[in-house]
């Protein structure tokens, strides 16, 4: 354990490191950063985090602080967040008595958090399938869940993936719920009978994804087209067919099965708009194209036809407003363009 003198100086040595970051990915945004050795990475980043504090610091914490620094400048921080640990007001906490088990509060919007608890997992997607009547959503840290109309789950899966959920969708064509990870597309079989539940693993993916989305304007039967957006600038285009996931396998297994898919084998098409992470993409079915959001100060939203992913074809981009971030304005259900 540190002693009370070395923690104080660790803290003062981590708060250096974050503003350090911070001014580092705010001259990236204006265009005025040179790459050089003192370049702040997230490896360098976890490496003196850990060094500062020992190696009970968990890489999961340590990367969803350094993701919060990296894709919101203005956020409110404290140094007990990469042990896994969140300080929250005293009035955002409920007067009602606590229930472990309580999930939905459907009678007041309300904030289900405890001071000093530390988190144990988080939504990273939910999707509702109107035709089918139920609800698709997926955790952090790797559970698939699908709700019927009363929100009971009826299905429900845990990945065996290492790495974090960073999305979910559902596949109309071939009735099956996609989800993506950092490093892996995952395609599930929600409808499998008894104990089986076969969920098909893709990989490697070049960057690392941070959401993804179904293209529904795919007429053909067994086709459905994905789009995901990546902490490279790319917007990825995957075209899976039912002939991908072998529908026909032996009925005769009993057990959960994890397949693993070369991602090689697949027909990926990705180009890149944004020179920062996207974190929203969403196909617009009204306009017949996507859209996609990044951190990108420059690039922040570009809307275009999804061939525009196959050649050097220009496409529509629009700087989103000042003070208003890129995921908080694709998260809107319609987009509005003005003047063609």
């Amino acid at each position: 354990a540190l002693a009370v003198g070395h923690f104080k100086n660790a803290l003062e040595q981590f708060q250096e490191l974050v503003e350090k970051k911070v001014t580092q990915k705010t001259q990236e945004r204006l265009g005025l950063y040179v790459k050089d050795d003192d370049e702040i990475d997230y490896d360098k980043f976890y490496e003196t985090v850990q060094a500062l504090f020992g190696p009970e610091i968990k890489d999961c914490n340590v990367k969803a602080f350094f993701r919060k620094i990296s894709s919101n400048l203005d956020a409110k921080t404290e140094w007990c967040e990469i042990f896994g640990y969140f300080i929250v007001e005293s009035d955002a906490i409920s007067s009602q008595p606590i229930e472990e088990n309580t999930v939905f509060l459907v009678s007041q919007k309300q904030q289900i958090t405890h001071a000093g608890v530390k988190r144990r997992d988080v939504i990273k997607g939910i999707v509702k399938v109107p035709h089918l009547d139920f609800t698709v959503t997926s955790s952090q840290k790797g559970v698939l869940t699908v709700f019927n109309n009363q929100l009971a789950f009826f299905l429900i899966i845990f990945l065996q993936d290492t790495a974090w959920v960073t999305g979910c969708d559902f596949l109309t064509q071939l009735k099956r719920v996609v989800a993506v990870t950092e490093r892996t597309v995952i395609i599930w079989d929600y409808k499998s009978k008894g104990n089986q539940s076969n969920c098909f693993v893709i990989k490697p993916m070049e960057n690392g994804l941070l959401c993804v989305c179904t293209v529904t304007a795919s007429d053909h039967l067994a086709k459905d087209n994905i789009l995901m957006g990546d902490d490279g600038g790319y917007v990825n285009l995957l075209t899976v067919t039912s002939d991908d996931f072998g529908l026909k396998q032996s009925k005769a297994k009993k057990k959960s099965q994890f397949h693993v898919l070369d991602s090689k084998n697949f027909k990926i098409i990705k180009r890149k708009l944004h020179d920062d992470w996207v974190m929203k993409v969403k196909y617009i079915s009204d306009l017949n194209c996507f859209g996609s959001c990044s951190i990108d100060s420059i690039h922040s939203f570009v809307l275009g036809d999804i061939k525009r992913l196959e050649d050097s074809m220009p496409v529509k981009e629009f700087s989103v407003p000042k003070g208003v971030n890129a995921f908080t304005f694709c998260g809107k259900s319609n987009v509005i363009v003005t003047g063609g």
